[in-house]
């Protein structure tokens, strides 16, 4: 995971097009606990109802949320949801300018999922209306679009294809794009419709198809379980046919496997999850892989940041893009496990946006923790309490030194941040060099500081800048009778020798 975290912290943002099939993904919650009396069917009493982009508008935001500037080149009827589809994409920050708006009677393609609550459980799919042509578009709208693909690629670092086969990825649209990508240098990613031909994506850069979808493509059977190797010839199927820079293949819980030009198959294996919902998966798979790529990593990084967003995908209920932050939050714990919960200045900083944007209340605190008693726990347990998650900065070995004399610390910087990665309450630590932690609160920006109450307000580090933004300091009593100068000089007194 090294290089991946190396890229992820010098992550930019990027520009991106986005052309495809886009759509209304309706969500109809309710009530689902009696039968009909005509018919042996659930009864569903609405309770709310949800309106999403989906489909191509869903990678679209998919993208955005992992830093680009997305152009969507589609078509939308002229309909309410269409009306609705613009307008969701537009306050995303999506540019529609390239969604041509179909007079034929056309309608937007719309997904309307009804979702029923049993006894307070979960939400479940109960069923889905689609409202969609699968008609191709017309010849003129096909040059709609491709004149609006050439504006939009000419300042683009990638391109997307999002094919749902519901008429706009035509054979003539699909190579008209690749065409022009290939004349002006840039990548073409591809998320295939179900088709028995691809041609239509031949001489795209990397396709990414699941194992379902492949299969379909090349007429060939390949085993469902066990090792992803041994869908090597799907993947060596799609590679000639294709004349591709990359094929990814999806293999749900054994990860993808990645075939690049003039390389060795790479099966690159997925963390076991919790699957709840796999809508959306595909769509923000193929936003990592772009978006990886853009940011200039190794095709197999590129993979594994992909597999991790699709991940943290299917934990959730419904389309939800996932932000970077929350994909480098998420890299930076499996690459960390082996620490626990110590973090650099940098790699808190990163879990700290992600905590932020989940809407988690910040507590931190600081101290030397050098010989770990009651007091001190009573105190952490406290300040865990105020918030989500509690973050402790520990002075490095050379500031105690400074701060207390000779002889201390007792235990070394690491010792002290594996002690208290220990406790329970404690979420984060954190080491600083310097004499106070003021410049590491005004980078995390905390909305609740907390000391022990043996100091006022306008004596505590970083205060000032906490208040100033509106957080709160907690000043909390210490426990009477403990303290690391009073047990070290007991230890002195009586000789004790470990």
């Amino acid at each position: 995971m090294g290089s991946l975290l190396e890229h992820l912290g010098a992550w930019e943002p990027f520009r991106a097009v986005v052309v495809g099939d886009f759509m209304v993904d309706e969500m109809v919650y309710g009530d689902a606990e009696r039968l009909s009396a005509d018919a042996p069917v659930p009864v569903l009493h609405v309770r709310r109802v949800e309106r999403n982009p989906g489909g191509a508008a869903n990678l679209a935001l998919a993208l955005a949320a992992l830093g680009g500037k997305v152009a969507a080149v589609g078509v939308a009827g002229r309909d309410e949801a269409g009306d609705h589809l613009r307008d969701a994409l537009d306050r995303a920050g999506i540019d529609t300018g390239g969604i041509a708006r179909d007079g034929s009677g056309r309608p937007t393609t719309v997904k309307r999922n009804l979702v029923g609550l049993a006894q307070q459980r979960h939400p479940h799919k109960m069923f889905r209306v689609d409202y969609e042509s699968r008609e191709p578009v017309s010849d003129a709208l096909e040059r709609e679009l491709t004149t609006s693909l050439r504006r939009s690629m000419a300042a683009a670092d990638v391109v997307c294809i999002e094919d749902y086969g519901k008429g706009v990825c035509t054979p003539a649209l699909c190579q008209a794009v690749i065409a022009e990508a290939e004349r002006i240098g840039v990548p073409v990613f591809v998320d295939p419709a179900k088709l028995t031909d691809y041609s239509r994506y031949r001489g795209c850069t990397a396709i990414t198809p699941n194992r379902n979808e492949a299969e379909a493509a090349t007429g060939l059977q390949t085993h469902t379980e066990g090792e992803a190797s041994h869908n090597a010839d799907l993947a060596l199927a799609l590679r000639r046919q294709l004349a591709c820079e990359a094929v990814v293949l999806t293999l749900d819980r054994q990860g993808a496997l990645l075939l690049e030009r003039g390389g060795d198959l790479l099966a690159v294996p997925t963390v076991a999850r919790e699957v709840y919902d796999v809508t959306g998966a595909g769509d923000v798979f193929l936003a990592g892989l772009a978006a990886a790529r853009a940011n200039r990593m190794s095709w197999p990084d590129s993979v594994r940041l992909a597999n991790v967003a699709a991940g943290l995908e299917v934990e959730v209920f419904g389309a939800q893009p996932i932000p970077i932050e929350r994909v480098h939050q998420q890299v930076l714990a499996e690459a960390s496990s082996q620490h626990g919960k110590l973090r650099t200045r940098e790699q808190l900083l990163i879990e700290v946006r992600a905590w932020r944007r989940d809407g988690k209340r910040i507590v931190f605190t600081n101290g030397c923790f050098d010989v770990l008693h009651s007091g001190h726990v009573s105190l952490l347990e406290r300040a865990a309490a105020r918030g989500d998650a509690l973050i402790v900065a520990i002075n490095d070995d050379a500031t105690v030194q400074a701060l207390k004399g000779p002889g201390r610390p007792v235990n070394t910087q690491a010792d002290r941040a594996r002690v208290l990665s220990a406790l329970g309450c404690v979420d984060r630590v954190v080491i600083f060099p310097e004499p106070t932690p003021a410049g590491l609160i005004e980078a995390v920006q905390p909305d609740v500081l907390v000391k022990g109450d043996e100091y006022s307000v306008e004596q505590i580090p970083g205060a000032e800048a906490v208040l100033a933004r509106g957080g709160e300091v907690v000043r909390l009593p210490m426990v009477e009778g403990k303290s690391t100068t009073a047990t070290v000089a007991r230890i002195r007194a009586h000789n004790v020798v470990e």
